[in-house]
């Protein structure tokens, strides 16, 4: 089994990207929001433990099954020693030698982000991102308040990389960590 974690800002593209690389790879994927939207929907509020059980309870089935491999997608905030303890207690989960876990970061500016917030695929995924006025706030605060992309030697893992996609489709960012990767049909 491996495991793919797709990471990067809001509205990056982690989603949209995840998509084109299962239809190309025997990848599964697992976005985020597939738990954060239930959740919303059922408590009316964000409650990050119930999401957090959620997936563990995804992870614990999935590294049990005979599937090739996850795309779990994540906004990791590097300057919080918390994401990056979760992302090590994912990889345990699947109890995967380093050589079967990558890291796919994508980067792109605020503006272009923006621009993808209010994309027709983002928000028929994302229900929580449909009020554009509020999900743009939350990006730009997000911001402010997180680096969510990794400075220059600060992923030590031998199966990384990183992408610039401001002008890349996703099906060209798939085709690249594909290539990339030597990942099969």
């Amino acid at each position: 089994m491996k495991l793919l974690i797709l990471i990067g800002n809001s509205a990056v593209g982690k989603m949209s990207v995840g998509q084109e690389l299962a239809k190309i790879t025997p990848f599964r994927l697992f976005h985020n929001h597939m738990m954060i939207e239930p959740v919303l929907e059922i408590f009316g509020s964000f409650r990050g433990d119930v999401i957090q059980t959620l997936r563990k309870v995804i992870f614990e089935e999935f590294a049990k099954s005979d599937n090739y491999g996850m795309i779990f997608t994540f906004m990791w905030a590097f300057d919080m020693p918390s994401d990056w303890e979760y992302l090590e207690s994912v990889k345990a989960i699947f109890g995967l030698p380093e050589e079967d876990v990558y890291y796919v970061e994508l980067i792109a500016p605020q503006e272009v982000r923006l621009q993808r917030n209010a994309t027709e695929n983002r928000l028929k995924h994302k229900a929580s991102k449909r009020d554009i006025e509020a999900s743009n706030a939350r990006l730009v605060r997000d911001d402010e308040n997180y680096r969510c992309e990794s400075l220059p030697g600060e992923i030590p893992f031998p199966n990384y990389l990183r992408i610039e996609n401001s002008d890349l489709t996703p099906e060209e960012v798939a085709a690249r960590i594909k290539s990339h990767f030597g990942f099969p049909e």
